[in-house]
C-alpha cells in the first residue's frame, strides 16, 4: 500500500494540467498554517481551572507560549531531515505522514489538556504536531518549483500562501468551538458579598460546606468570556474552557483534509518544461543572480551563501514569530486597558484573523514581486521597512498611555499588518532565492535544512518576548505597589505588602488588580510591557540586513559537473521543444 505513495507512481502524463497541483498544496498548508492562530489558545490554557481568571494551579503564559515554540523547533528539524527524504519518496508519501503527525498531535495534546498534563501537550501538539508541520510544509515547495520554473516566486508564494492563511480560517473556527464547548464555573456572588480569606497566596471561600479556592473576575475578565457572565467570585475547577474538546475536533478534521490533499499530488517527468517557455539567457540570469547549474544538497552546507541566507531567514522570522505567538494577548494588554470599549476579546480575535490575512497575502504578493525586482532586493525591503515599523510600535504604545485615542491604535494596527506581510513574504521568497542561488535539482532538501533557521527563531522569538515582557511585568508591579496605600492593599487582597511576591506567584496580584486601587492619575504601565521587545526585534533586523548584503553568486567549485546536471537537462529539453 505505502509503495503506491512513492513518487515513481505519481509522475504526471503528458498533457497534465499543472494548475491542478496548487490546490492540494494550499489545502495542506491551510491545515498546518493554523499554528499561527496558536495565541487563540493562550487565554483558555492559562485558565483551565479558574476558567474566568487564572487560578494558582493554572499554567502560566510563559509555559504555554513555549508549546508553540516547540512546534516550530520540530518543524525545522523535521523539514531538515524530511527534505532529503522528500527527494527520494515524493510529496504524496510525505503529505500522508504529515497528516498522521499533525492530526495525531492535536489528539494527544487534547488528552494533555483534559488531564492537565502539560508534558503531553508539548509531546502531542509540540513534538509530534511539529513534525507534521515540517513535513507538510516542505512537501509542496519543490514540487511547485518544478511545475512552475517560469514563475518561481509565484509558485513558492502559492505553495506557502496557505500556511499564512491557515490562521485566517482557523481563528473563527477555534473561537466558535471554544465557545461551543465552554462551561462557566459556579458563581458565588459579587466580590463584596462573598467572605473570602487568603491562604498561601490563594483566595478561599466556602462552597458546599468546605473551603475551596476561588477567583475574582472583574469587568475585563468577564468581557473576554464567550458567554454572558457577571463580575464576581467563581469556584475554581467547576467549569470548562472547551480547549480539550476543541483539540480533539480539529485533530480529526485536519487529518481527513490533509490525506485527501496528499493523494492529489503529481510530479512532472524529468526534463519537463512549460510549453512555449524559454529559460532566461546566461546574461540575464547572471544579473539577477540566477544559476542554470546545481549544487548538491550536501555541498550547499559548505558554502557561505547557505549560512548568510540562514541568518537572513532566522532573524526575519524571529522578529515576527514572537509577536504572532502572543498576538491576541499583546493587543489586549497594549490597548485593552486604555481603549476597553474598542479593544475587547472579539476585537483581539479579529486582530489575529487579520494577521493571517496579511500574512497570507504578503506571501503571494512579495514572492510574486520578487520575480521582477529580484530576491535580494525584496529582502532589502523587508529589513529596512521592518526596522522603521518595529520602532514605531513603542511610540504608539507610549502615546496611547498618555492620550488614549484610536489614532494610536490605527498606527499600531497598520504597522503590524505591514510587518506580517513581510514576515510571510520572507518565507515565500526564500525557496525561490535558494533555487536561484543553488539550482532547482535539490532545492527541496536544501530548503528543508535551511528551515532549521525557523526552529531557532521559534525559540529566540518567544524567549525574547516572554522574558522581556515578564521582566517588565515584575518591575511594573513593584513600582505600582510602592505607590499604593498599604491599608488599601490589605483590604483588597487580604494580605500585607510583605507577601507581594507570594501573591504575584499565586496570580492574586496583577497589574490590572493593582490599578483598581492605585492613586488617581496613575498611568497604567500595561501598554509599555512590549517596548523593550520591539527594540530588540529592530536590532535583529539590522543584522539580517547586513547578512543579506553579503550574499554573492556561488563559486564554480561548488557546482555539480555531471551529465545529470539539471541545467544541461533543461537546455536539452528546451532545444527539443
Amino acid at each position: 500500500m505505502f509503495d503506491r505513495l512513492k513518487k515513481e507512481h505519481i509522475v504526471a502524463e503528458d498533457g497534465f494540467n499543472r494548475w491542478k497541483v496548487p490546490p492540494a498544496s494550499i489545502a495542506i498548508h491551510l491545515c498546518i498554517g493554523s499554528v499561527y492562530a496558536w495565541s487563540i489558545f493562550n487565554p483558555p490554557l492559562i485558565k483551565e481551572f479558574g476558567v474566568v481568571a487564572s487560578s494558582s494551579g493554572d499554567w502560566g503564559l510563559q509555559s504555554v507560549v513555549w508549546i508553540f515554540s516547540v512546534a516550530i523547533v520540530f518543524l525545522g528539524l523535521a523539514a531538515a531531515f524530511g527534505g532529503k527524504w522528500l527527494e527520494e519518496v515524493g510529496p504524496r508519501m510525505v503529505g500522508v505522514v504529515a497528516a498522521f503527525c499533525w492530526g495525531g498531535g492535536f489528539i494527544i495534546g487534547g488528552l494533555g489538556i483534559a488531564s492537565h498534563q502539560l508534558w503531553l501537550v508539548y509531546l502531542g501538539y509540540g513534538a509530534l504536531g511539529g513534525c507534521g508541520l515540517g513535513l507538510g510544509y516542505v512537501s509542496p515547495v519543490s514540487t511547485l518549483i518544478r511545475w512552475f520554473p517560469d514563475r518561481r516566486g509565484m509558485a513558492t508564494g502559492m505553495a506557502i500562501m496557505g500556511f499564512g492563511g491557515g490562521a485566517m480560517i482557523a481563528t473563527p473556527i477555534k473561537e466558535t468551538l471554544l465557545g461551543m464547548f465552554y462551561k462557566a464555573p459556579e458563581y458565588l456572588g459579587a466580590e463584596g458579598a462573598v467572605t473570602m480569606v487568603t491562604e498561601g497566596g490563594k483566595r478561599m471561600a466556602e462552597f458546599g460546606g468546605q473551603m475551596v479556592e476561588v477567583v475574582v473576575a472583574g469587568a475585563a475578565q468577564i468581557a473576554s468570556a464567550p458567554v454572558p457572565l457577571e463580575a464576581g467570585v467563581y469556584v475554581v475547577g467547576t467549569g470548562d474552557t472547551g480547549a480539550a474538546s476543541t483539540f480533539f475536533t480539529l485533530g480529526i478534521v485536519y487529518f481527513i483534509v490533509m490525506v485527501i490533499a496528499a493523494f492529489s499530488y503529481r510530479v512532472p517527468r524529468e526534463g519537463w518544461l512549460p510549453a512555449g517557455w524559454t529559460p532566461p539567457t546566461a546574461d540575464d540570469a547572471s544579473k539577477r543572480m540566477i544559476t542554470h547549474k546545481n549544487v548538491h544538497i550536501d555541498q550547499a552546507l559548505k558554502t557561505p551563501q547557505f549560512y548568510m541566507m540562514w541568518i537572513v531567514l532566522c532573524f526575519n522570522v524571529t522578529a515576527g514569530i514572537g509577536v504572532i505567538g502572543v498576538a491576541k494577548t499583546m493587543m489586549s494588554e497594549i490597548f485593552g486597558s486604555t481603549l476597553p470599549l474598542v479593544v475587547n476579546s472579539g476585537f483581539a480575535a479579529t486582530y489575529v484573523f487579520m494577521i493571517s490575512v496579511f500574512n497570507m497575502c504578503g506571501r503571494f504578493f512579495w514572492a510574486s514581486i520578487s520575480d521582477y525586482i529580484g530576491r535580494k532586493n525584496t529582502y532589502y525591503c523587508f529589513f529596512v521597512l521592518g526596522i522603521i515599523l518595529y520602532l514605531s510600535i513603542p511610540y504608539a504604545a507610549g502615546q496611547v498611555s498618555v492620550n488614549p485615542v484610536v489614532t494610536w491604535l490605527i498606527m499600531f494596527y497598520g504597522a503590524t499588518m505591514i510587518i506580517f506581510t513581510m514576515y510571510g513574504g520572507g518565507f515565500a521568497t526564500i525557496p525561490a532565492y535558494l533555487a536561484d542561488v543553488f539550482g532547482t535539482k535539490y532545492v527541496g532538501g536544501i530548503h528543508g535544512r535551511l528551515l532549521t533557521a525557523w526552529s531557532t527563531a521559534g525559540v529566540l522569538g518567544p524567549l525574547a518576548i516572554t522574558q522581556l515582557r515578564q521582566t517588565s511585568v515584575g518591575n511594573s508591579i513593584r513600582d505600582l505597589a510602592s505607590h499604593i496605600d498599604p491599608a488599601a492593599f490589605q483590604a483588597k487582597f487580604g494580605a500585607g505588602m510583605e507577601q507581594l511576591d507570594q501573591l504575584v506567584a499565586a496570580k492574586t496580584v496583577t497589574i490590572a488588580r493593582l490599578m483598581e486601587i492605585a492613586p488617581v492619575g496613575t498611568v497604567d504601565p500595561t501598554p509599555s510591557l512590549y517596548n523593550t521587545t520591539m527594540y530588540a526585534m529592530a536590532g535583529l533586523l539590522v543584522i539580517g540586513l547586513i547578512a543579506n548584503s553579503l550574499i554573492k553568486p556561488i563559486h564554480d567549485k561548488h557546482y555539480m559537473e555531471t551529465s545529470s546536471d539539471h541545467g544541461k537537462a533543461g537546455g536539452e529539453a528546451t532545444s527539443k521543444a
